[in-house]
């Protein structure tokens, strides 16, 4: 079982190499994540965009070009389109943003004619984020994509979370079904949700997993609130994923994890036939090795 994330990249070195696809990597953050991710012997990779910049950003930063494959494409959204074209002709395990606009990425991958998306699919956005005050990696969703998921789209996350965290060697995986409180409250919908999921667990209906919920956030990572609160649960206490009730909540504990306890991540879109990093320019190089270590881990799935 992977219990920290750098130990993806020694699991990734025993496997064989995924290739990852890079849509208009004309810049140096993405073309300096990706070579770290090489250099570390985790993936191969095409970078799709203007073959001049990218040749010229390598010689600026010592970066090798014969390490890449390019594919010139100097047109931004037709880069992505051409990614996506890489990834459906069996050409790429995996998606990464470069310099396009995340509009413009996204619109590649849910083009509902040559795009990335399944019939009915849901996409969100899985963070797999290394605490140093938590015992263990925790899965957590949904924190950028969807903001006000239904229940169908919860049970959609549900199903995702358990699959990384399998794919992190976790067999049977505790899912935490987060919300302002423990109790099945009626009026508050995030408890109707959760006790809807965690009794669809218990009927077999999501599998590979234990579900419970609602559960307050004290409550599914802390032990000492569990058996204060007298939770007979096998979660409570010892949670290795937790679906969030919405964006905001989400999103909240994303940034208080990473700005106030120093949580180290990988994240990724999922949903799609592939998964795709999303990375941002203010993420850690750290951060972006992780994210596409944890893409190739779960492409490999």
């Amino acid at each position: 079982m992977i219990t920290r994330l750098d130990q993806i990249l020694e699991v990734l070195k025993a496997s064989e190499k995924k290739r990852l696809v890079a849509a208009y990597a004309n810049d140096s953050h993405t073309i300096g994540a990706v070579n770290d991710a090489i250099l570390h012997g985790i993936i191969e990779a095409t970078l799709v965009g203007d073959k001049d910049v990218i040749a010229k950003t390598c010689k600026e930063h010592n970066f090798d070009i014969n390490k890449f494959t390019i594919v010139h494409e100097p047109n931004e959204l037709k880069a992505a389109q051409k990614a996506v074209e890489l990834i459906n002709n069996g050409e790429g395990d995996m998606i990464m943003k470069g310099l396009v606009s995340t509009d413009k990425y996204m619109k590649a991958i849910l083009n509902k004619e040559c795009g990335l998306m399944p019939p009915k699919a849901v996409l969100s956005h899985i963070t797999v984020m290394e605490n140093p005050n938590y015992h263990k990696l925790l899965v957590v969703s949904d924190v950028a994509v969807i903001p006000q998921p239904d229940l169908n789209q919860k049970i959609a996350l549900t199903n995702y979370v358990v699959r990384v965290a399998r794919a992190l060697g976790i067999d049977k995986p505790k899912v935490a079904l987060i919300a302002a409180s423990e109790q099945v409250l009626p009026k508050m919908q995030a408890c109707v949700d959760a006790a809807i999921i965690s009794k669809m667990a218990d009927r077999g209906q999501i599998k590979n997993a234990y579900v419970d919920g609602p559960l307050a956030l004290d409550v599914a990572i802390d032990k000492e609130s569990a058996e204060i609160k007298k939770m007979d649960s096998i979660v409570a206490g010892d949670a290795d994923c937790m679906v969030f009730p919405n964006i905001e909540a989400g999103n909240v504990f994303y940034k208080t994890n990473t700005k106030l306890a120093n949580a180290e991540l990988g994240a990724m879109v999922v949903g799609a036939k592939c998964p795709a990093i999303l990375s941002s320019r203010g993420d850690s190089v750290r951060t972006k090795l992780y994210s596409i270590a944890l893409a190739a881990l779960v492409a490999s799935k």
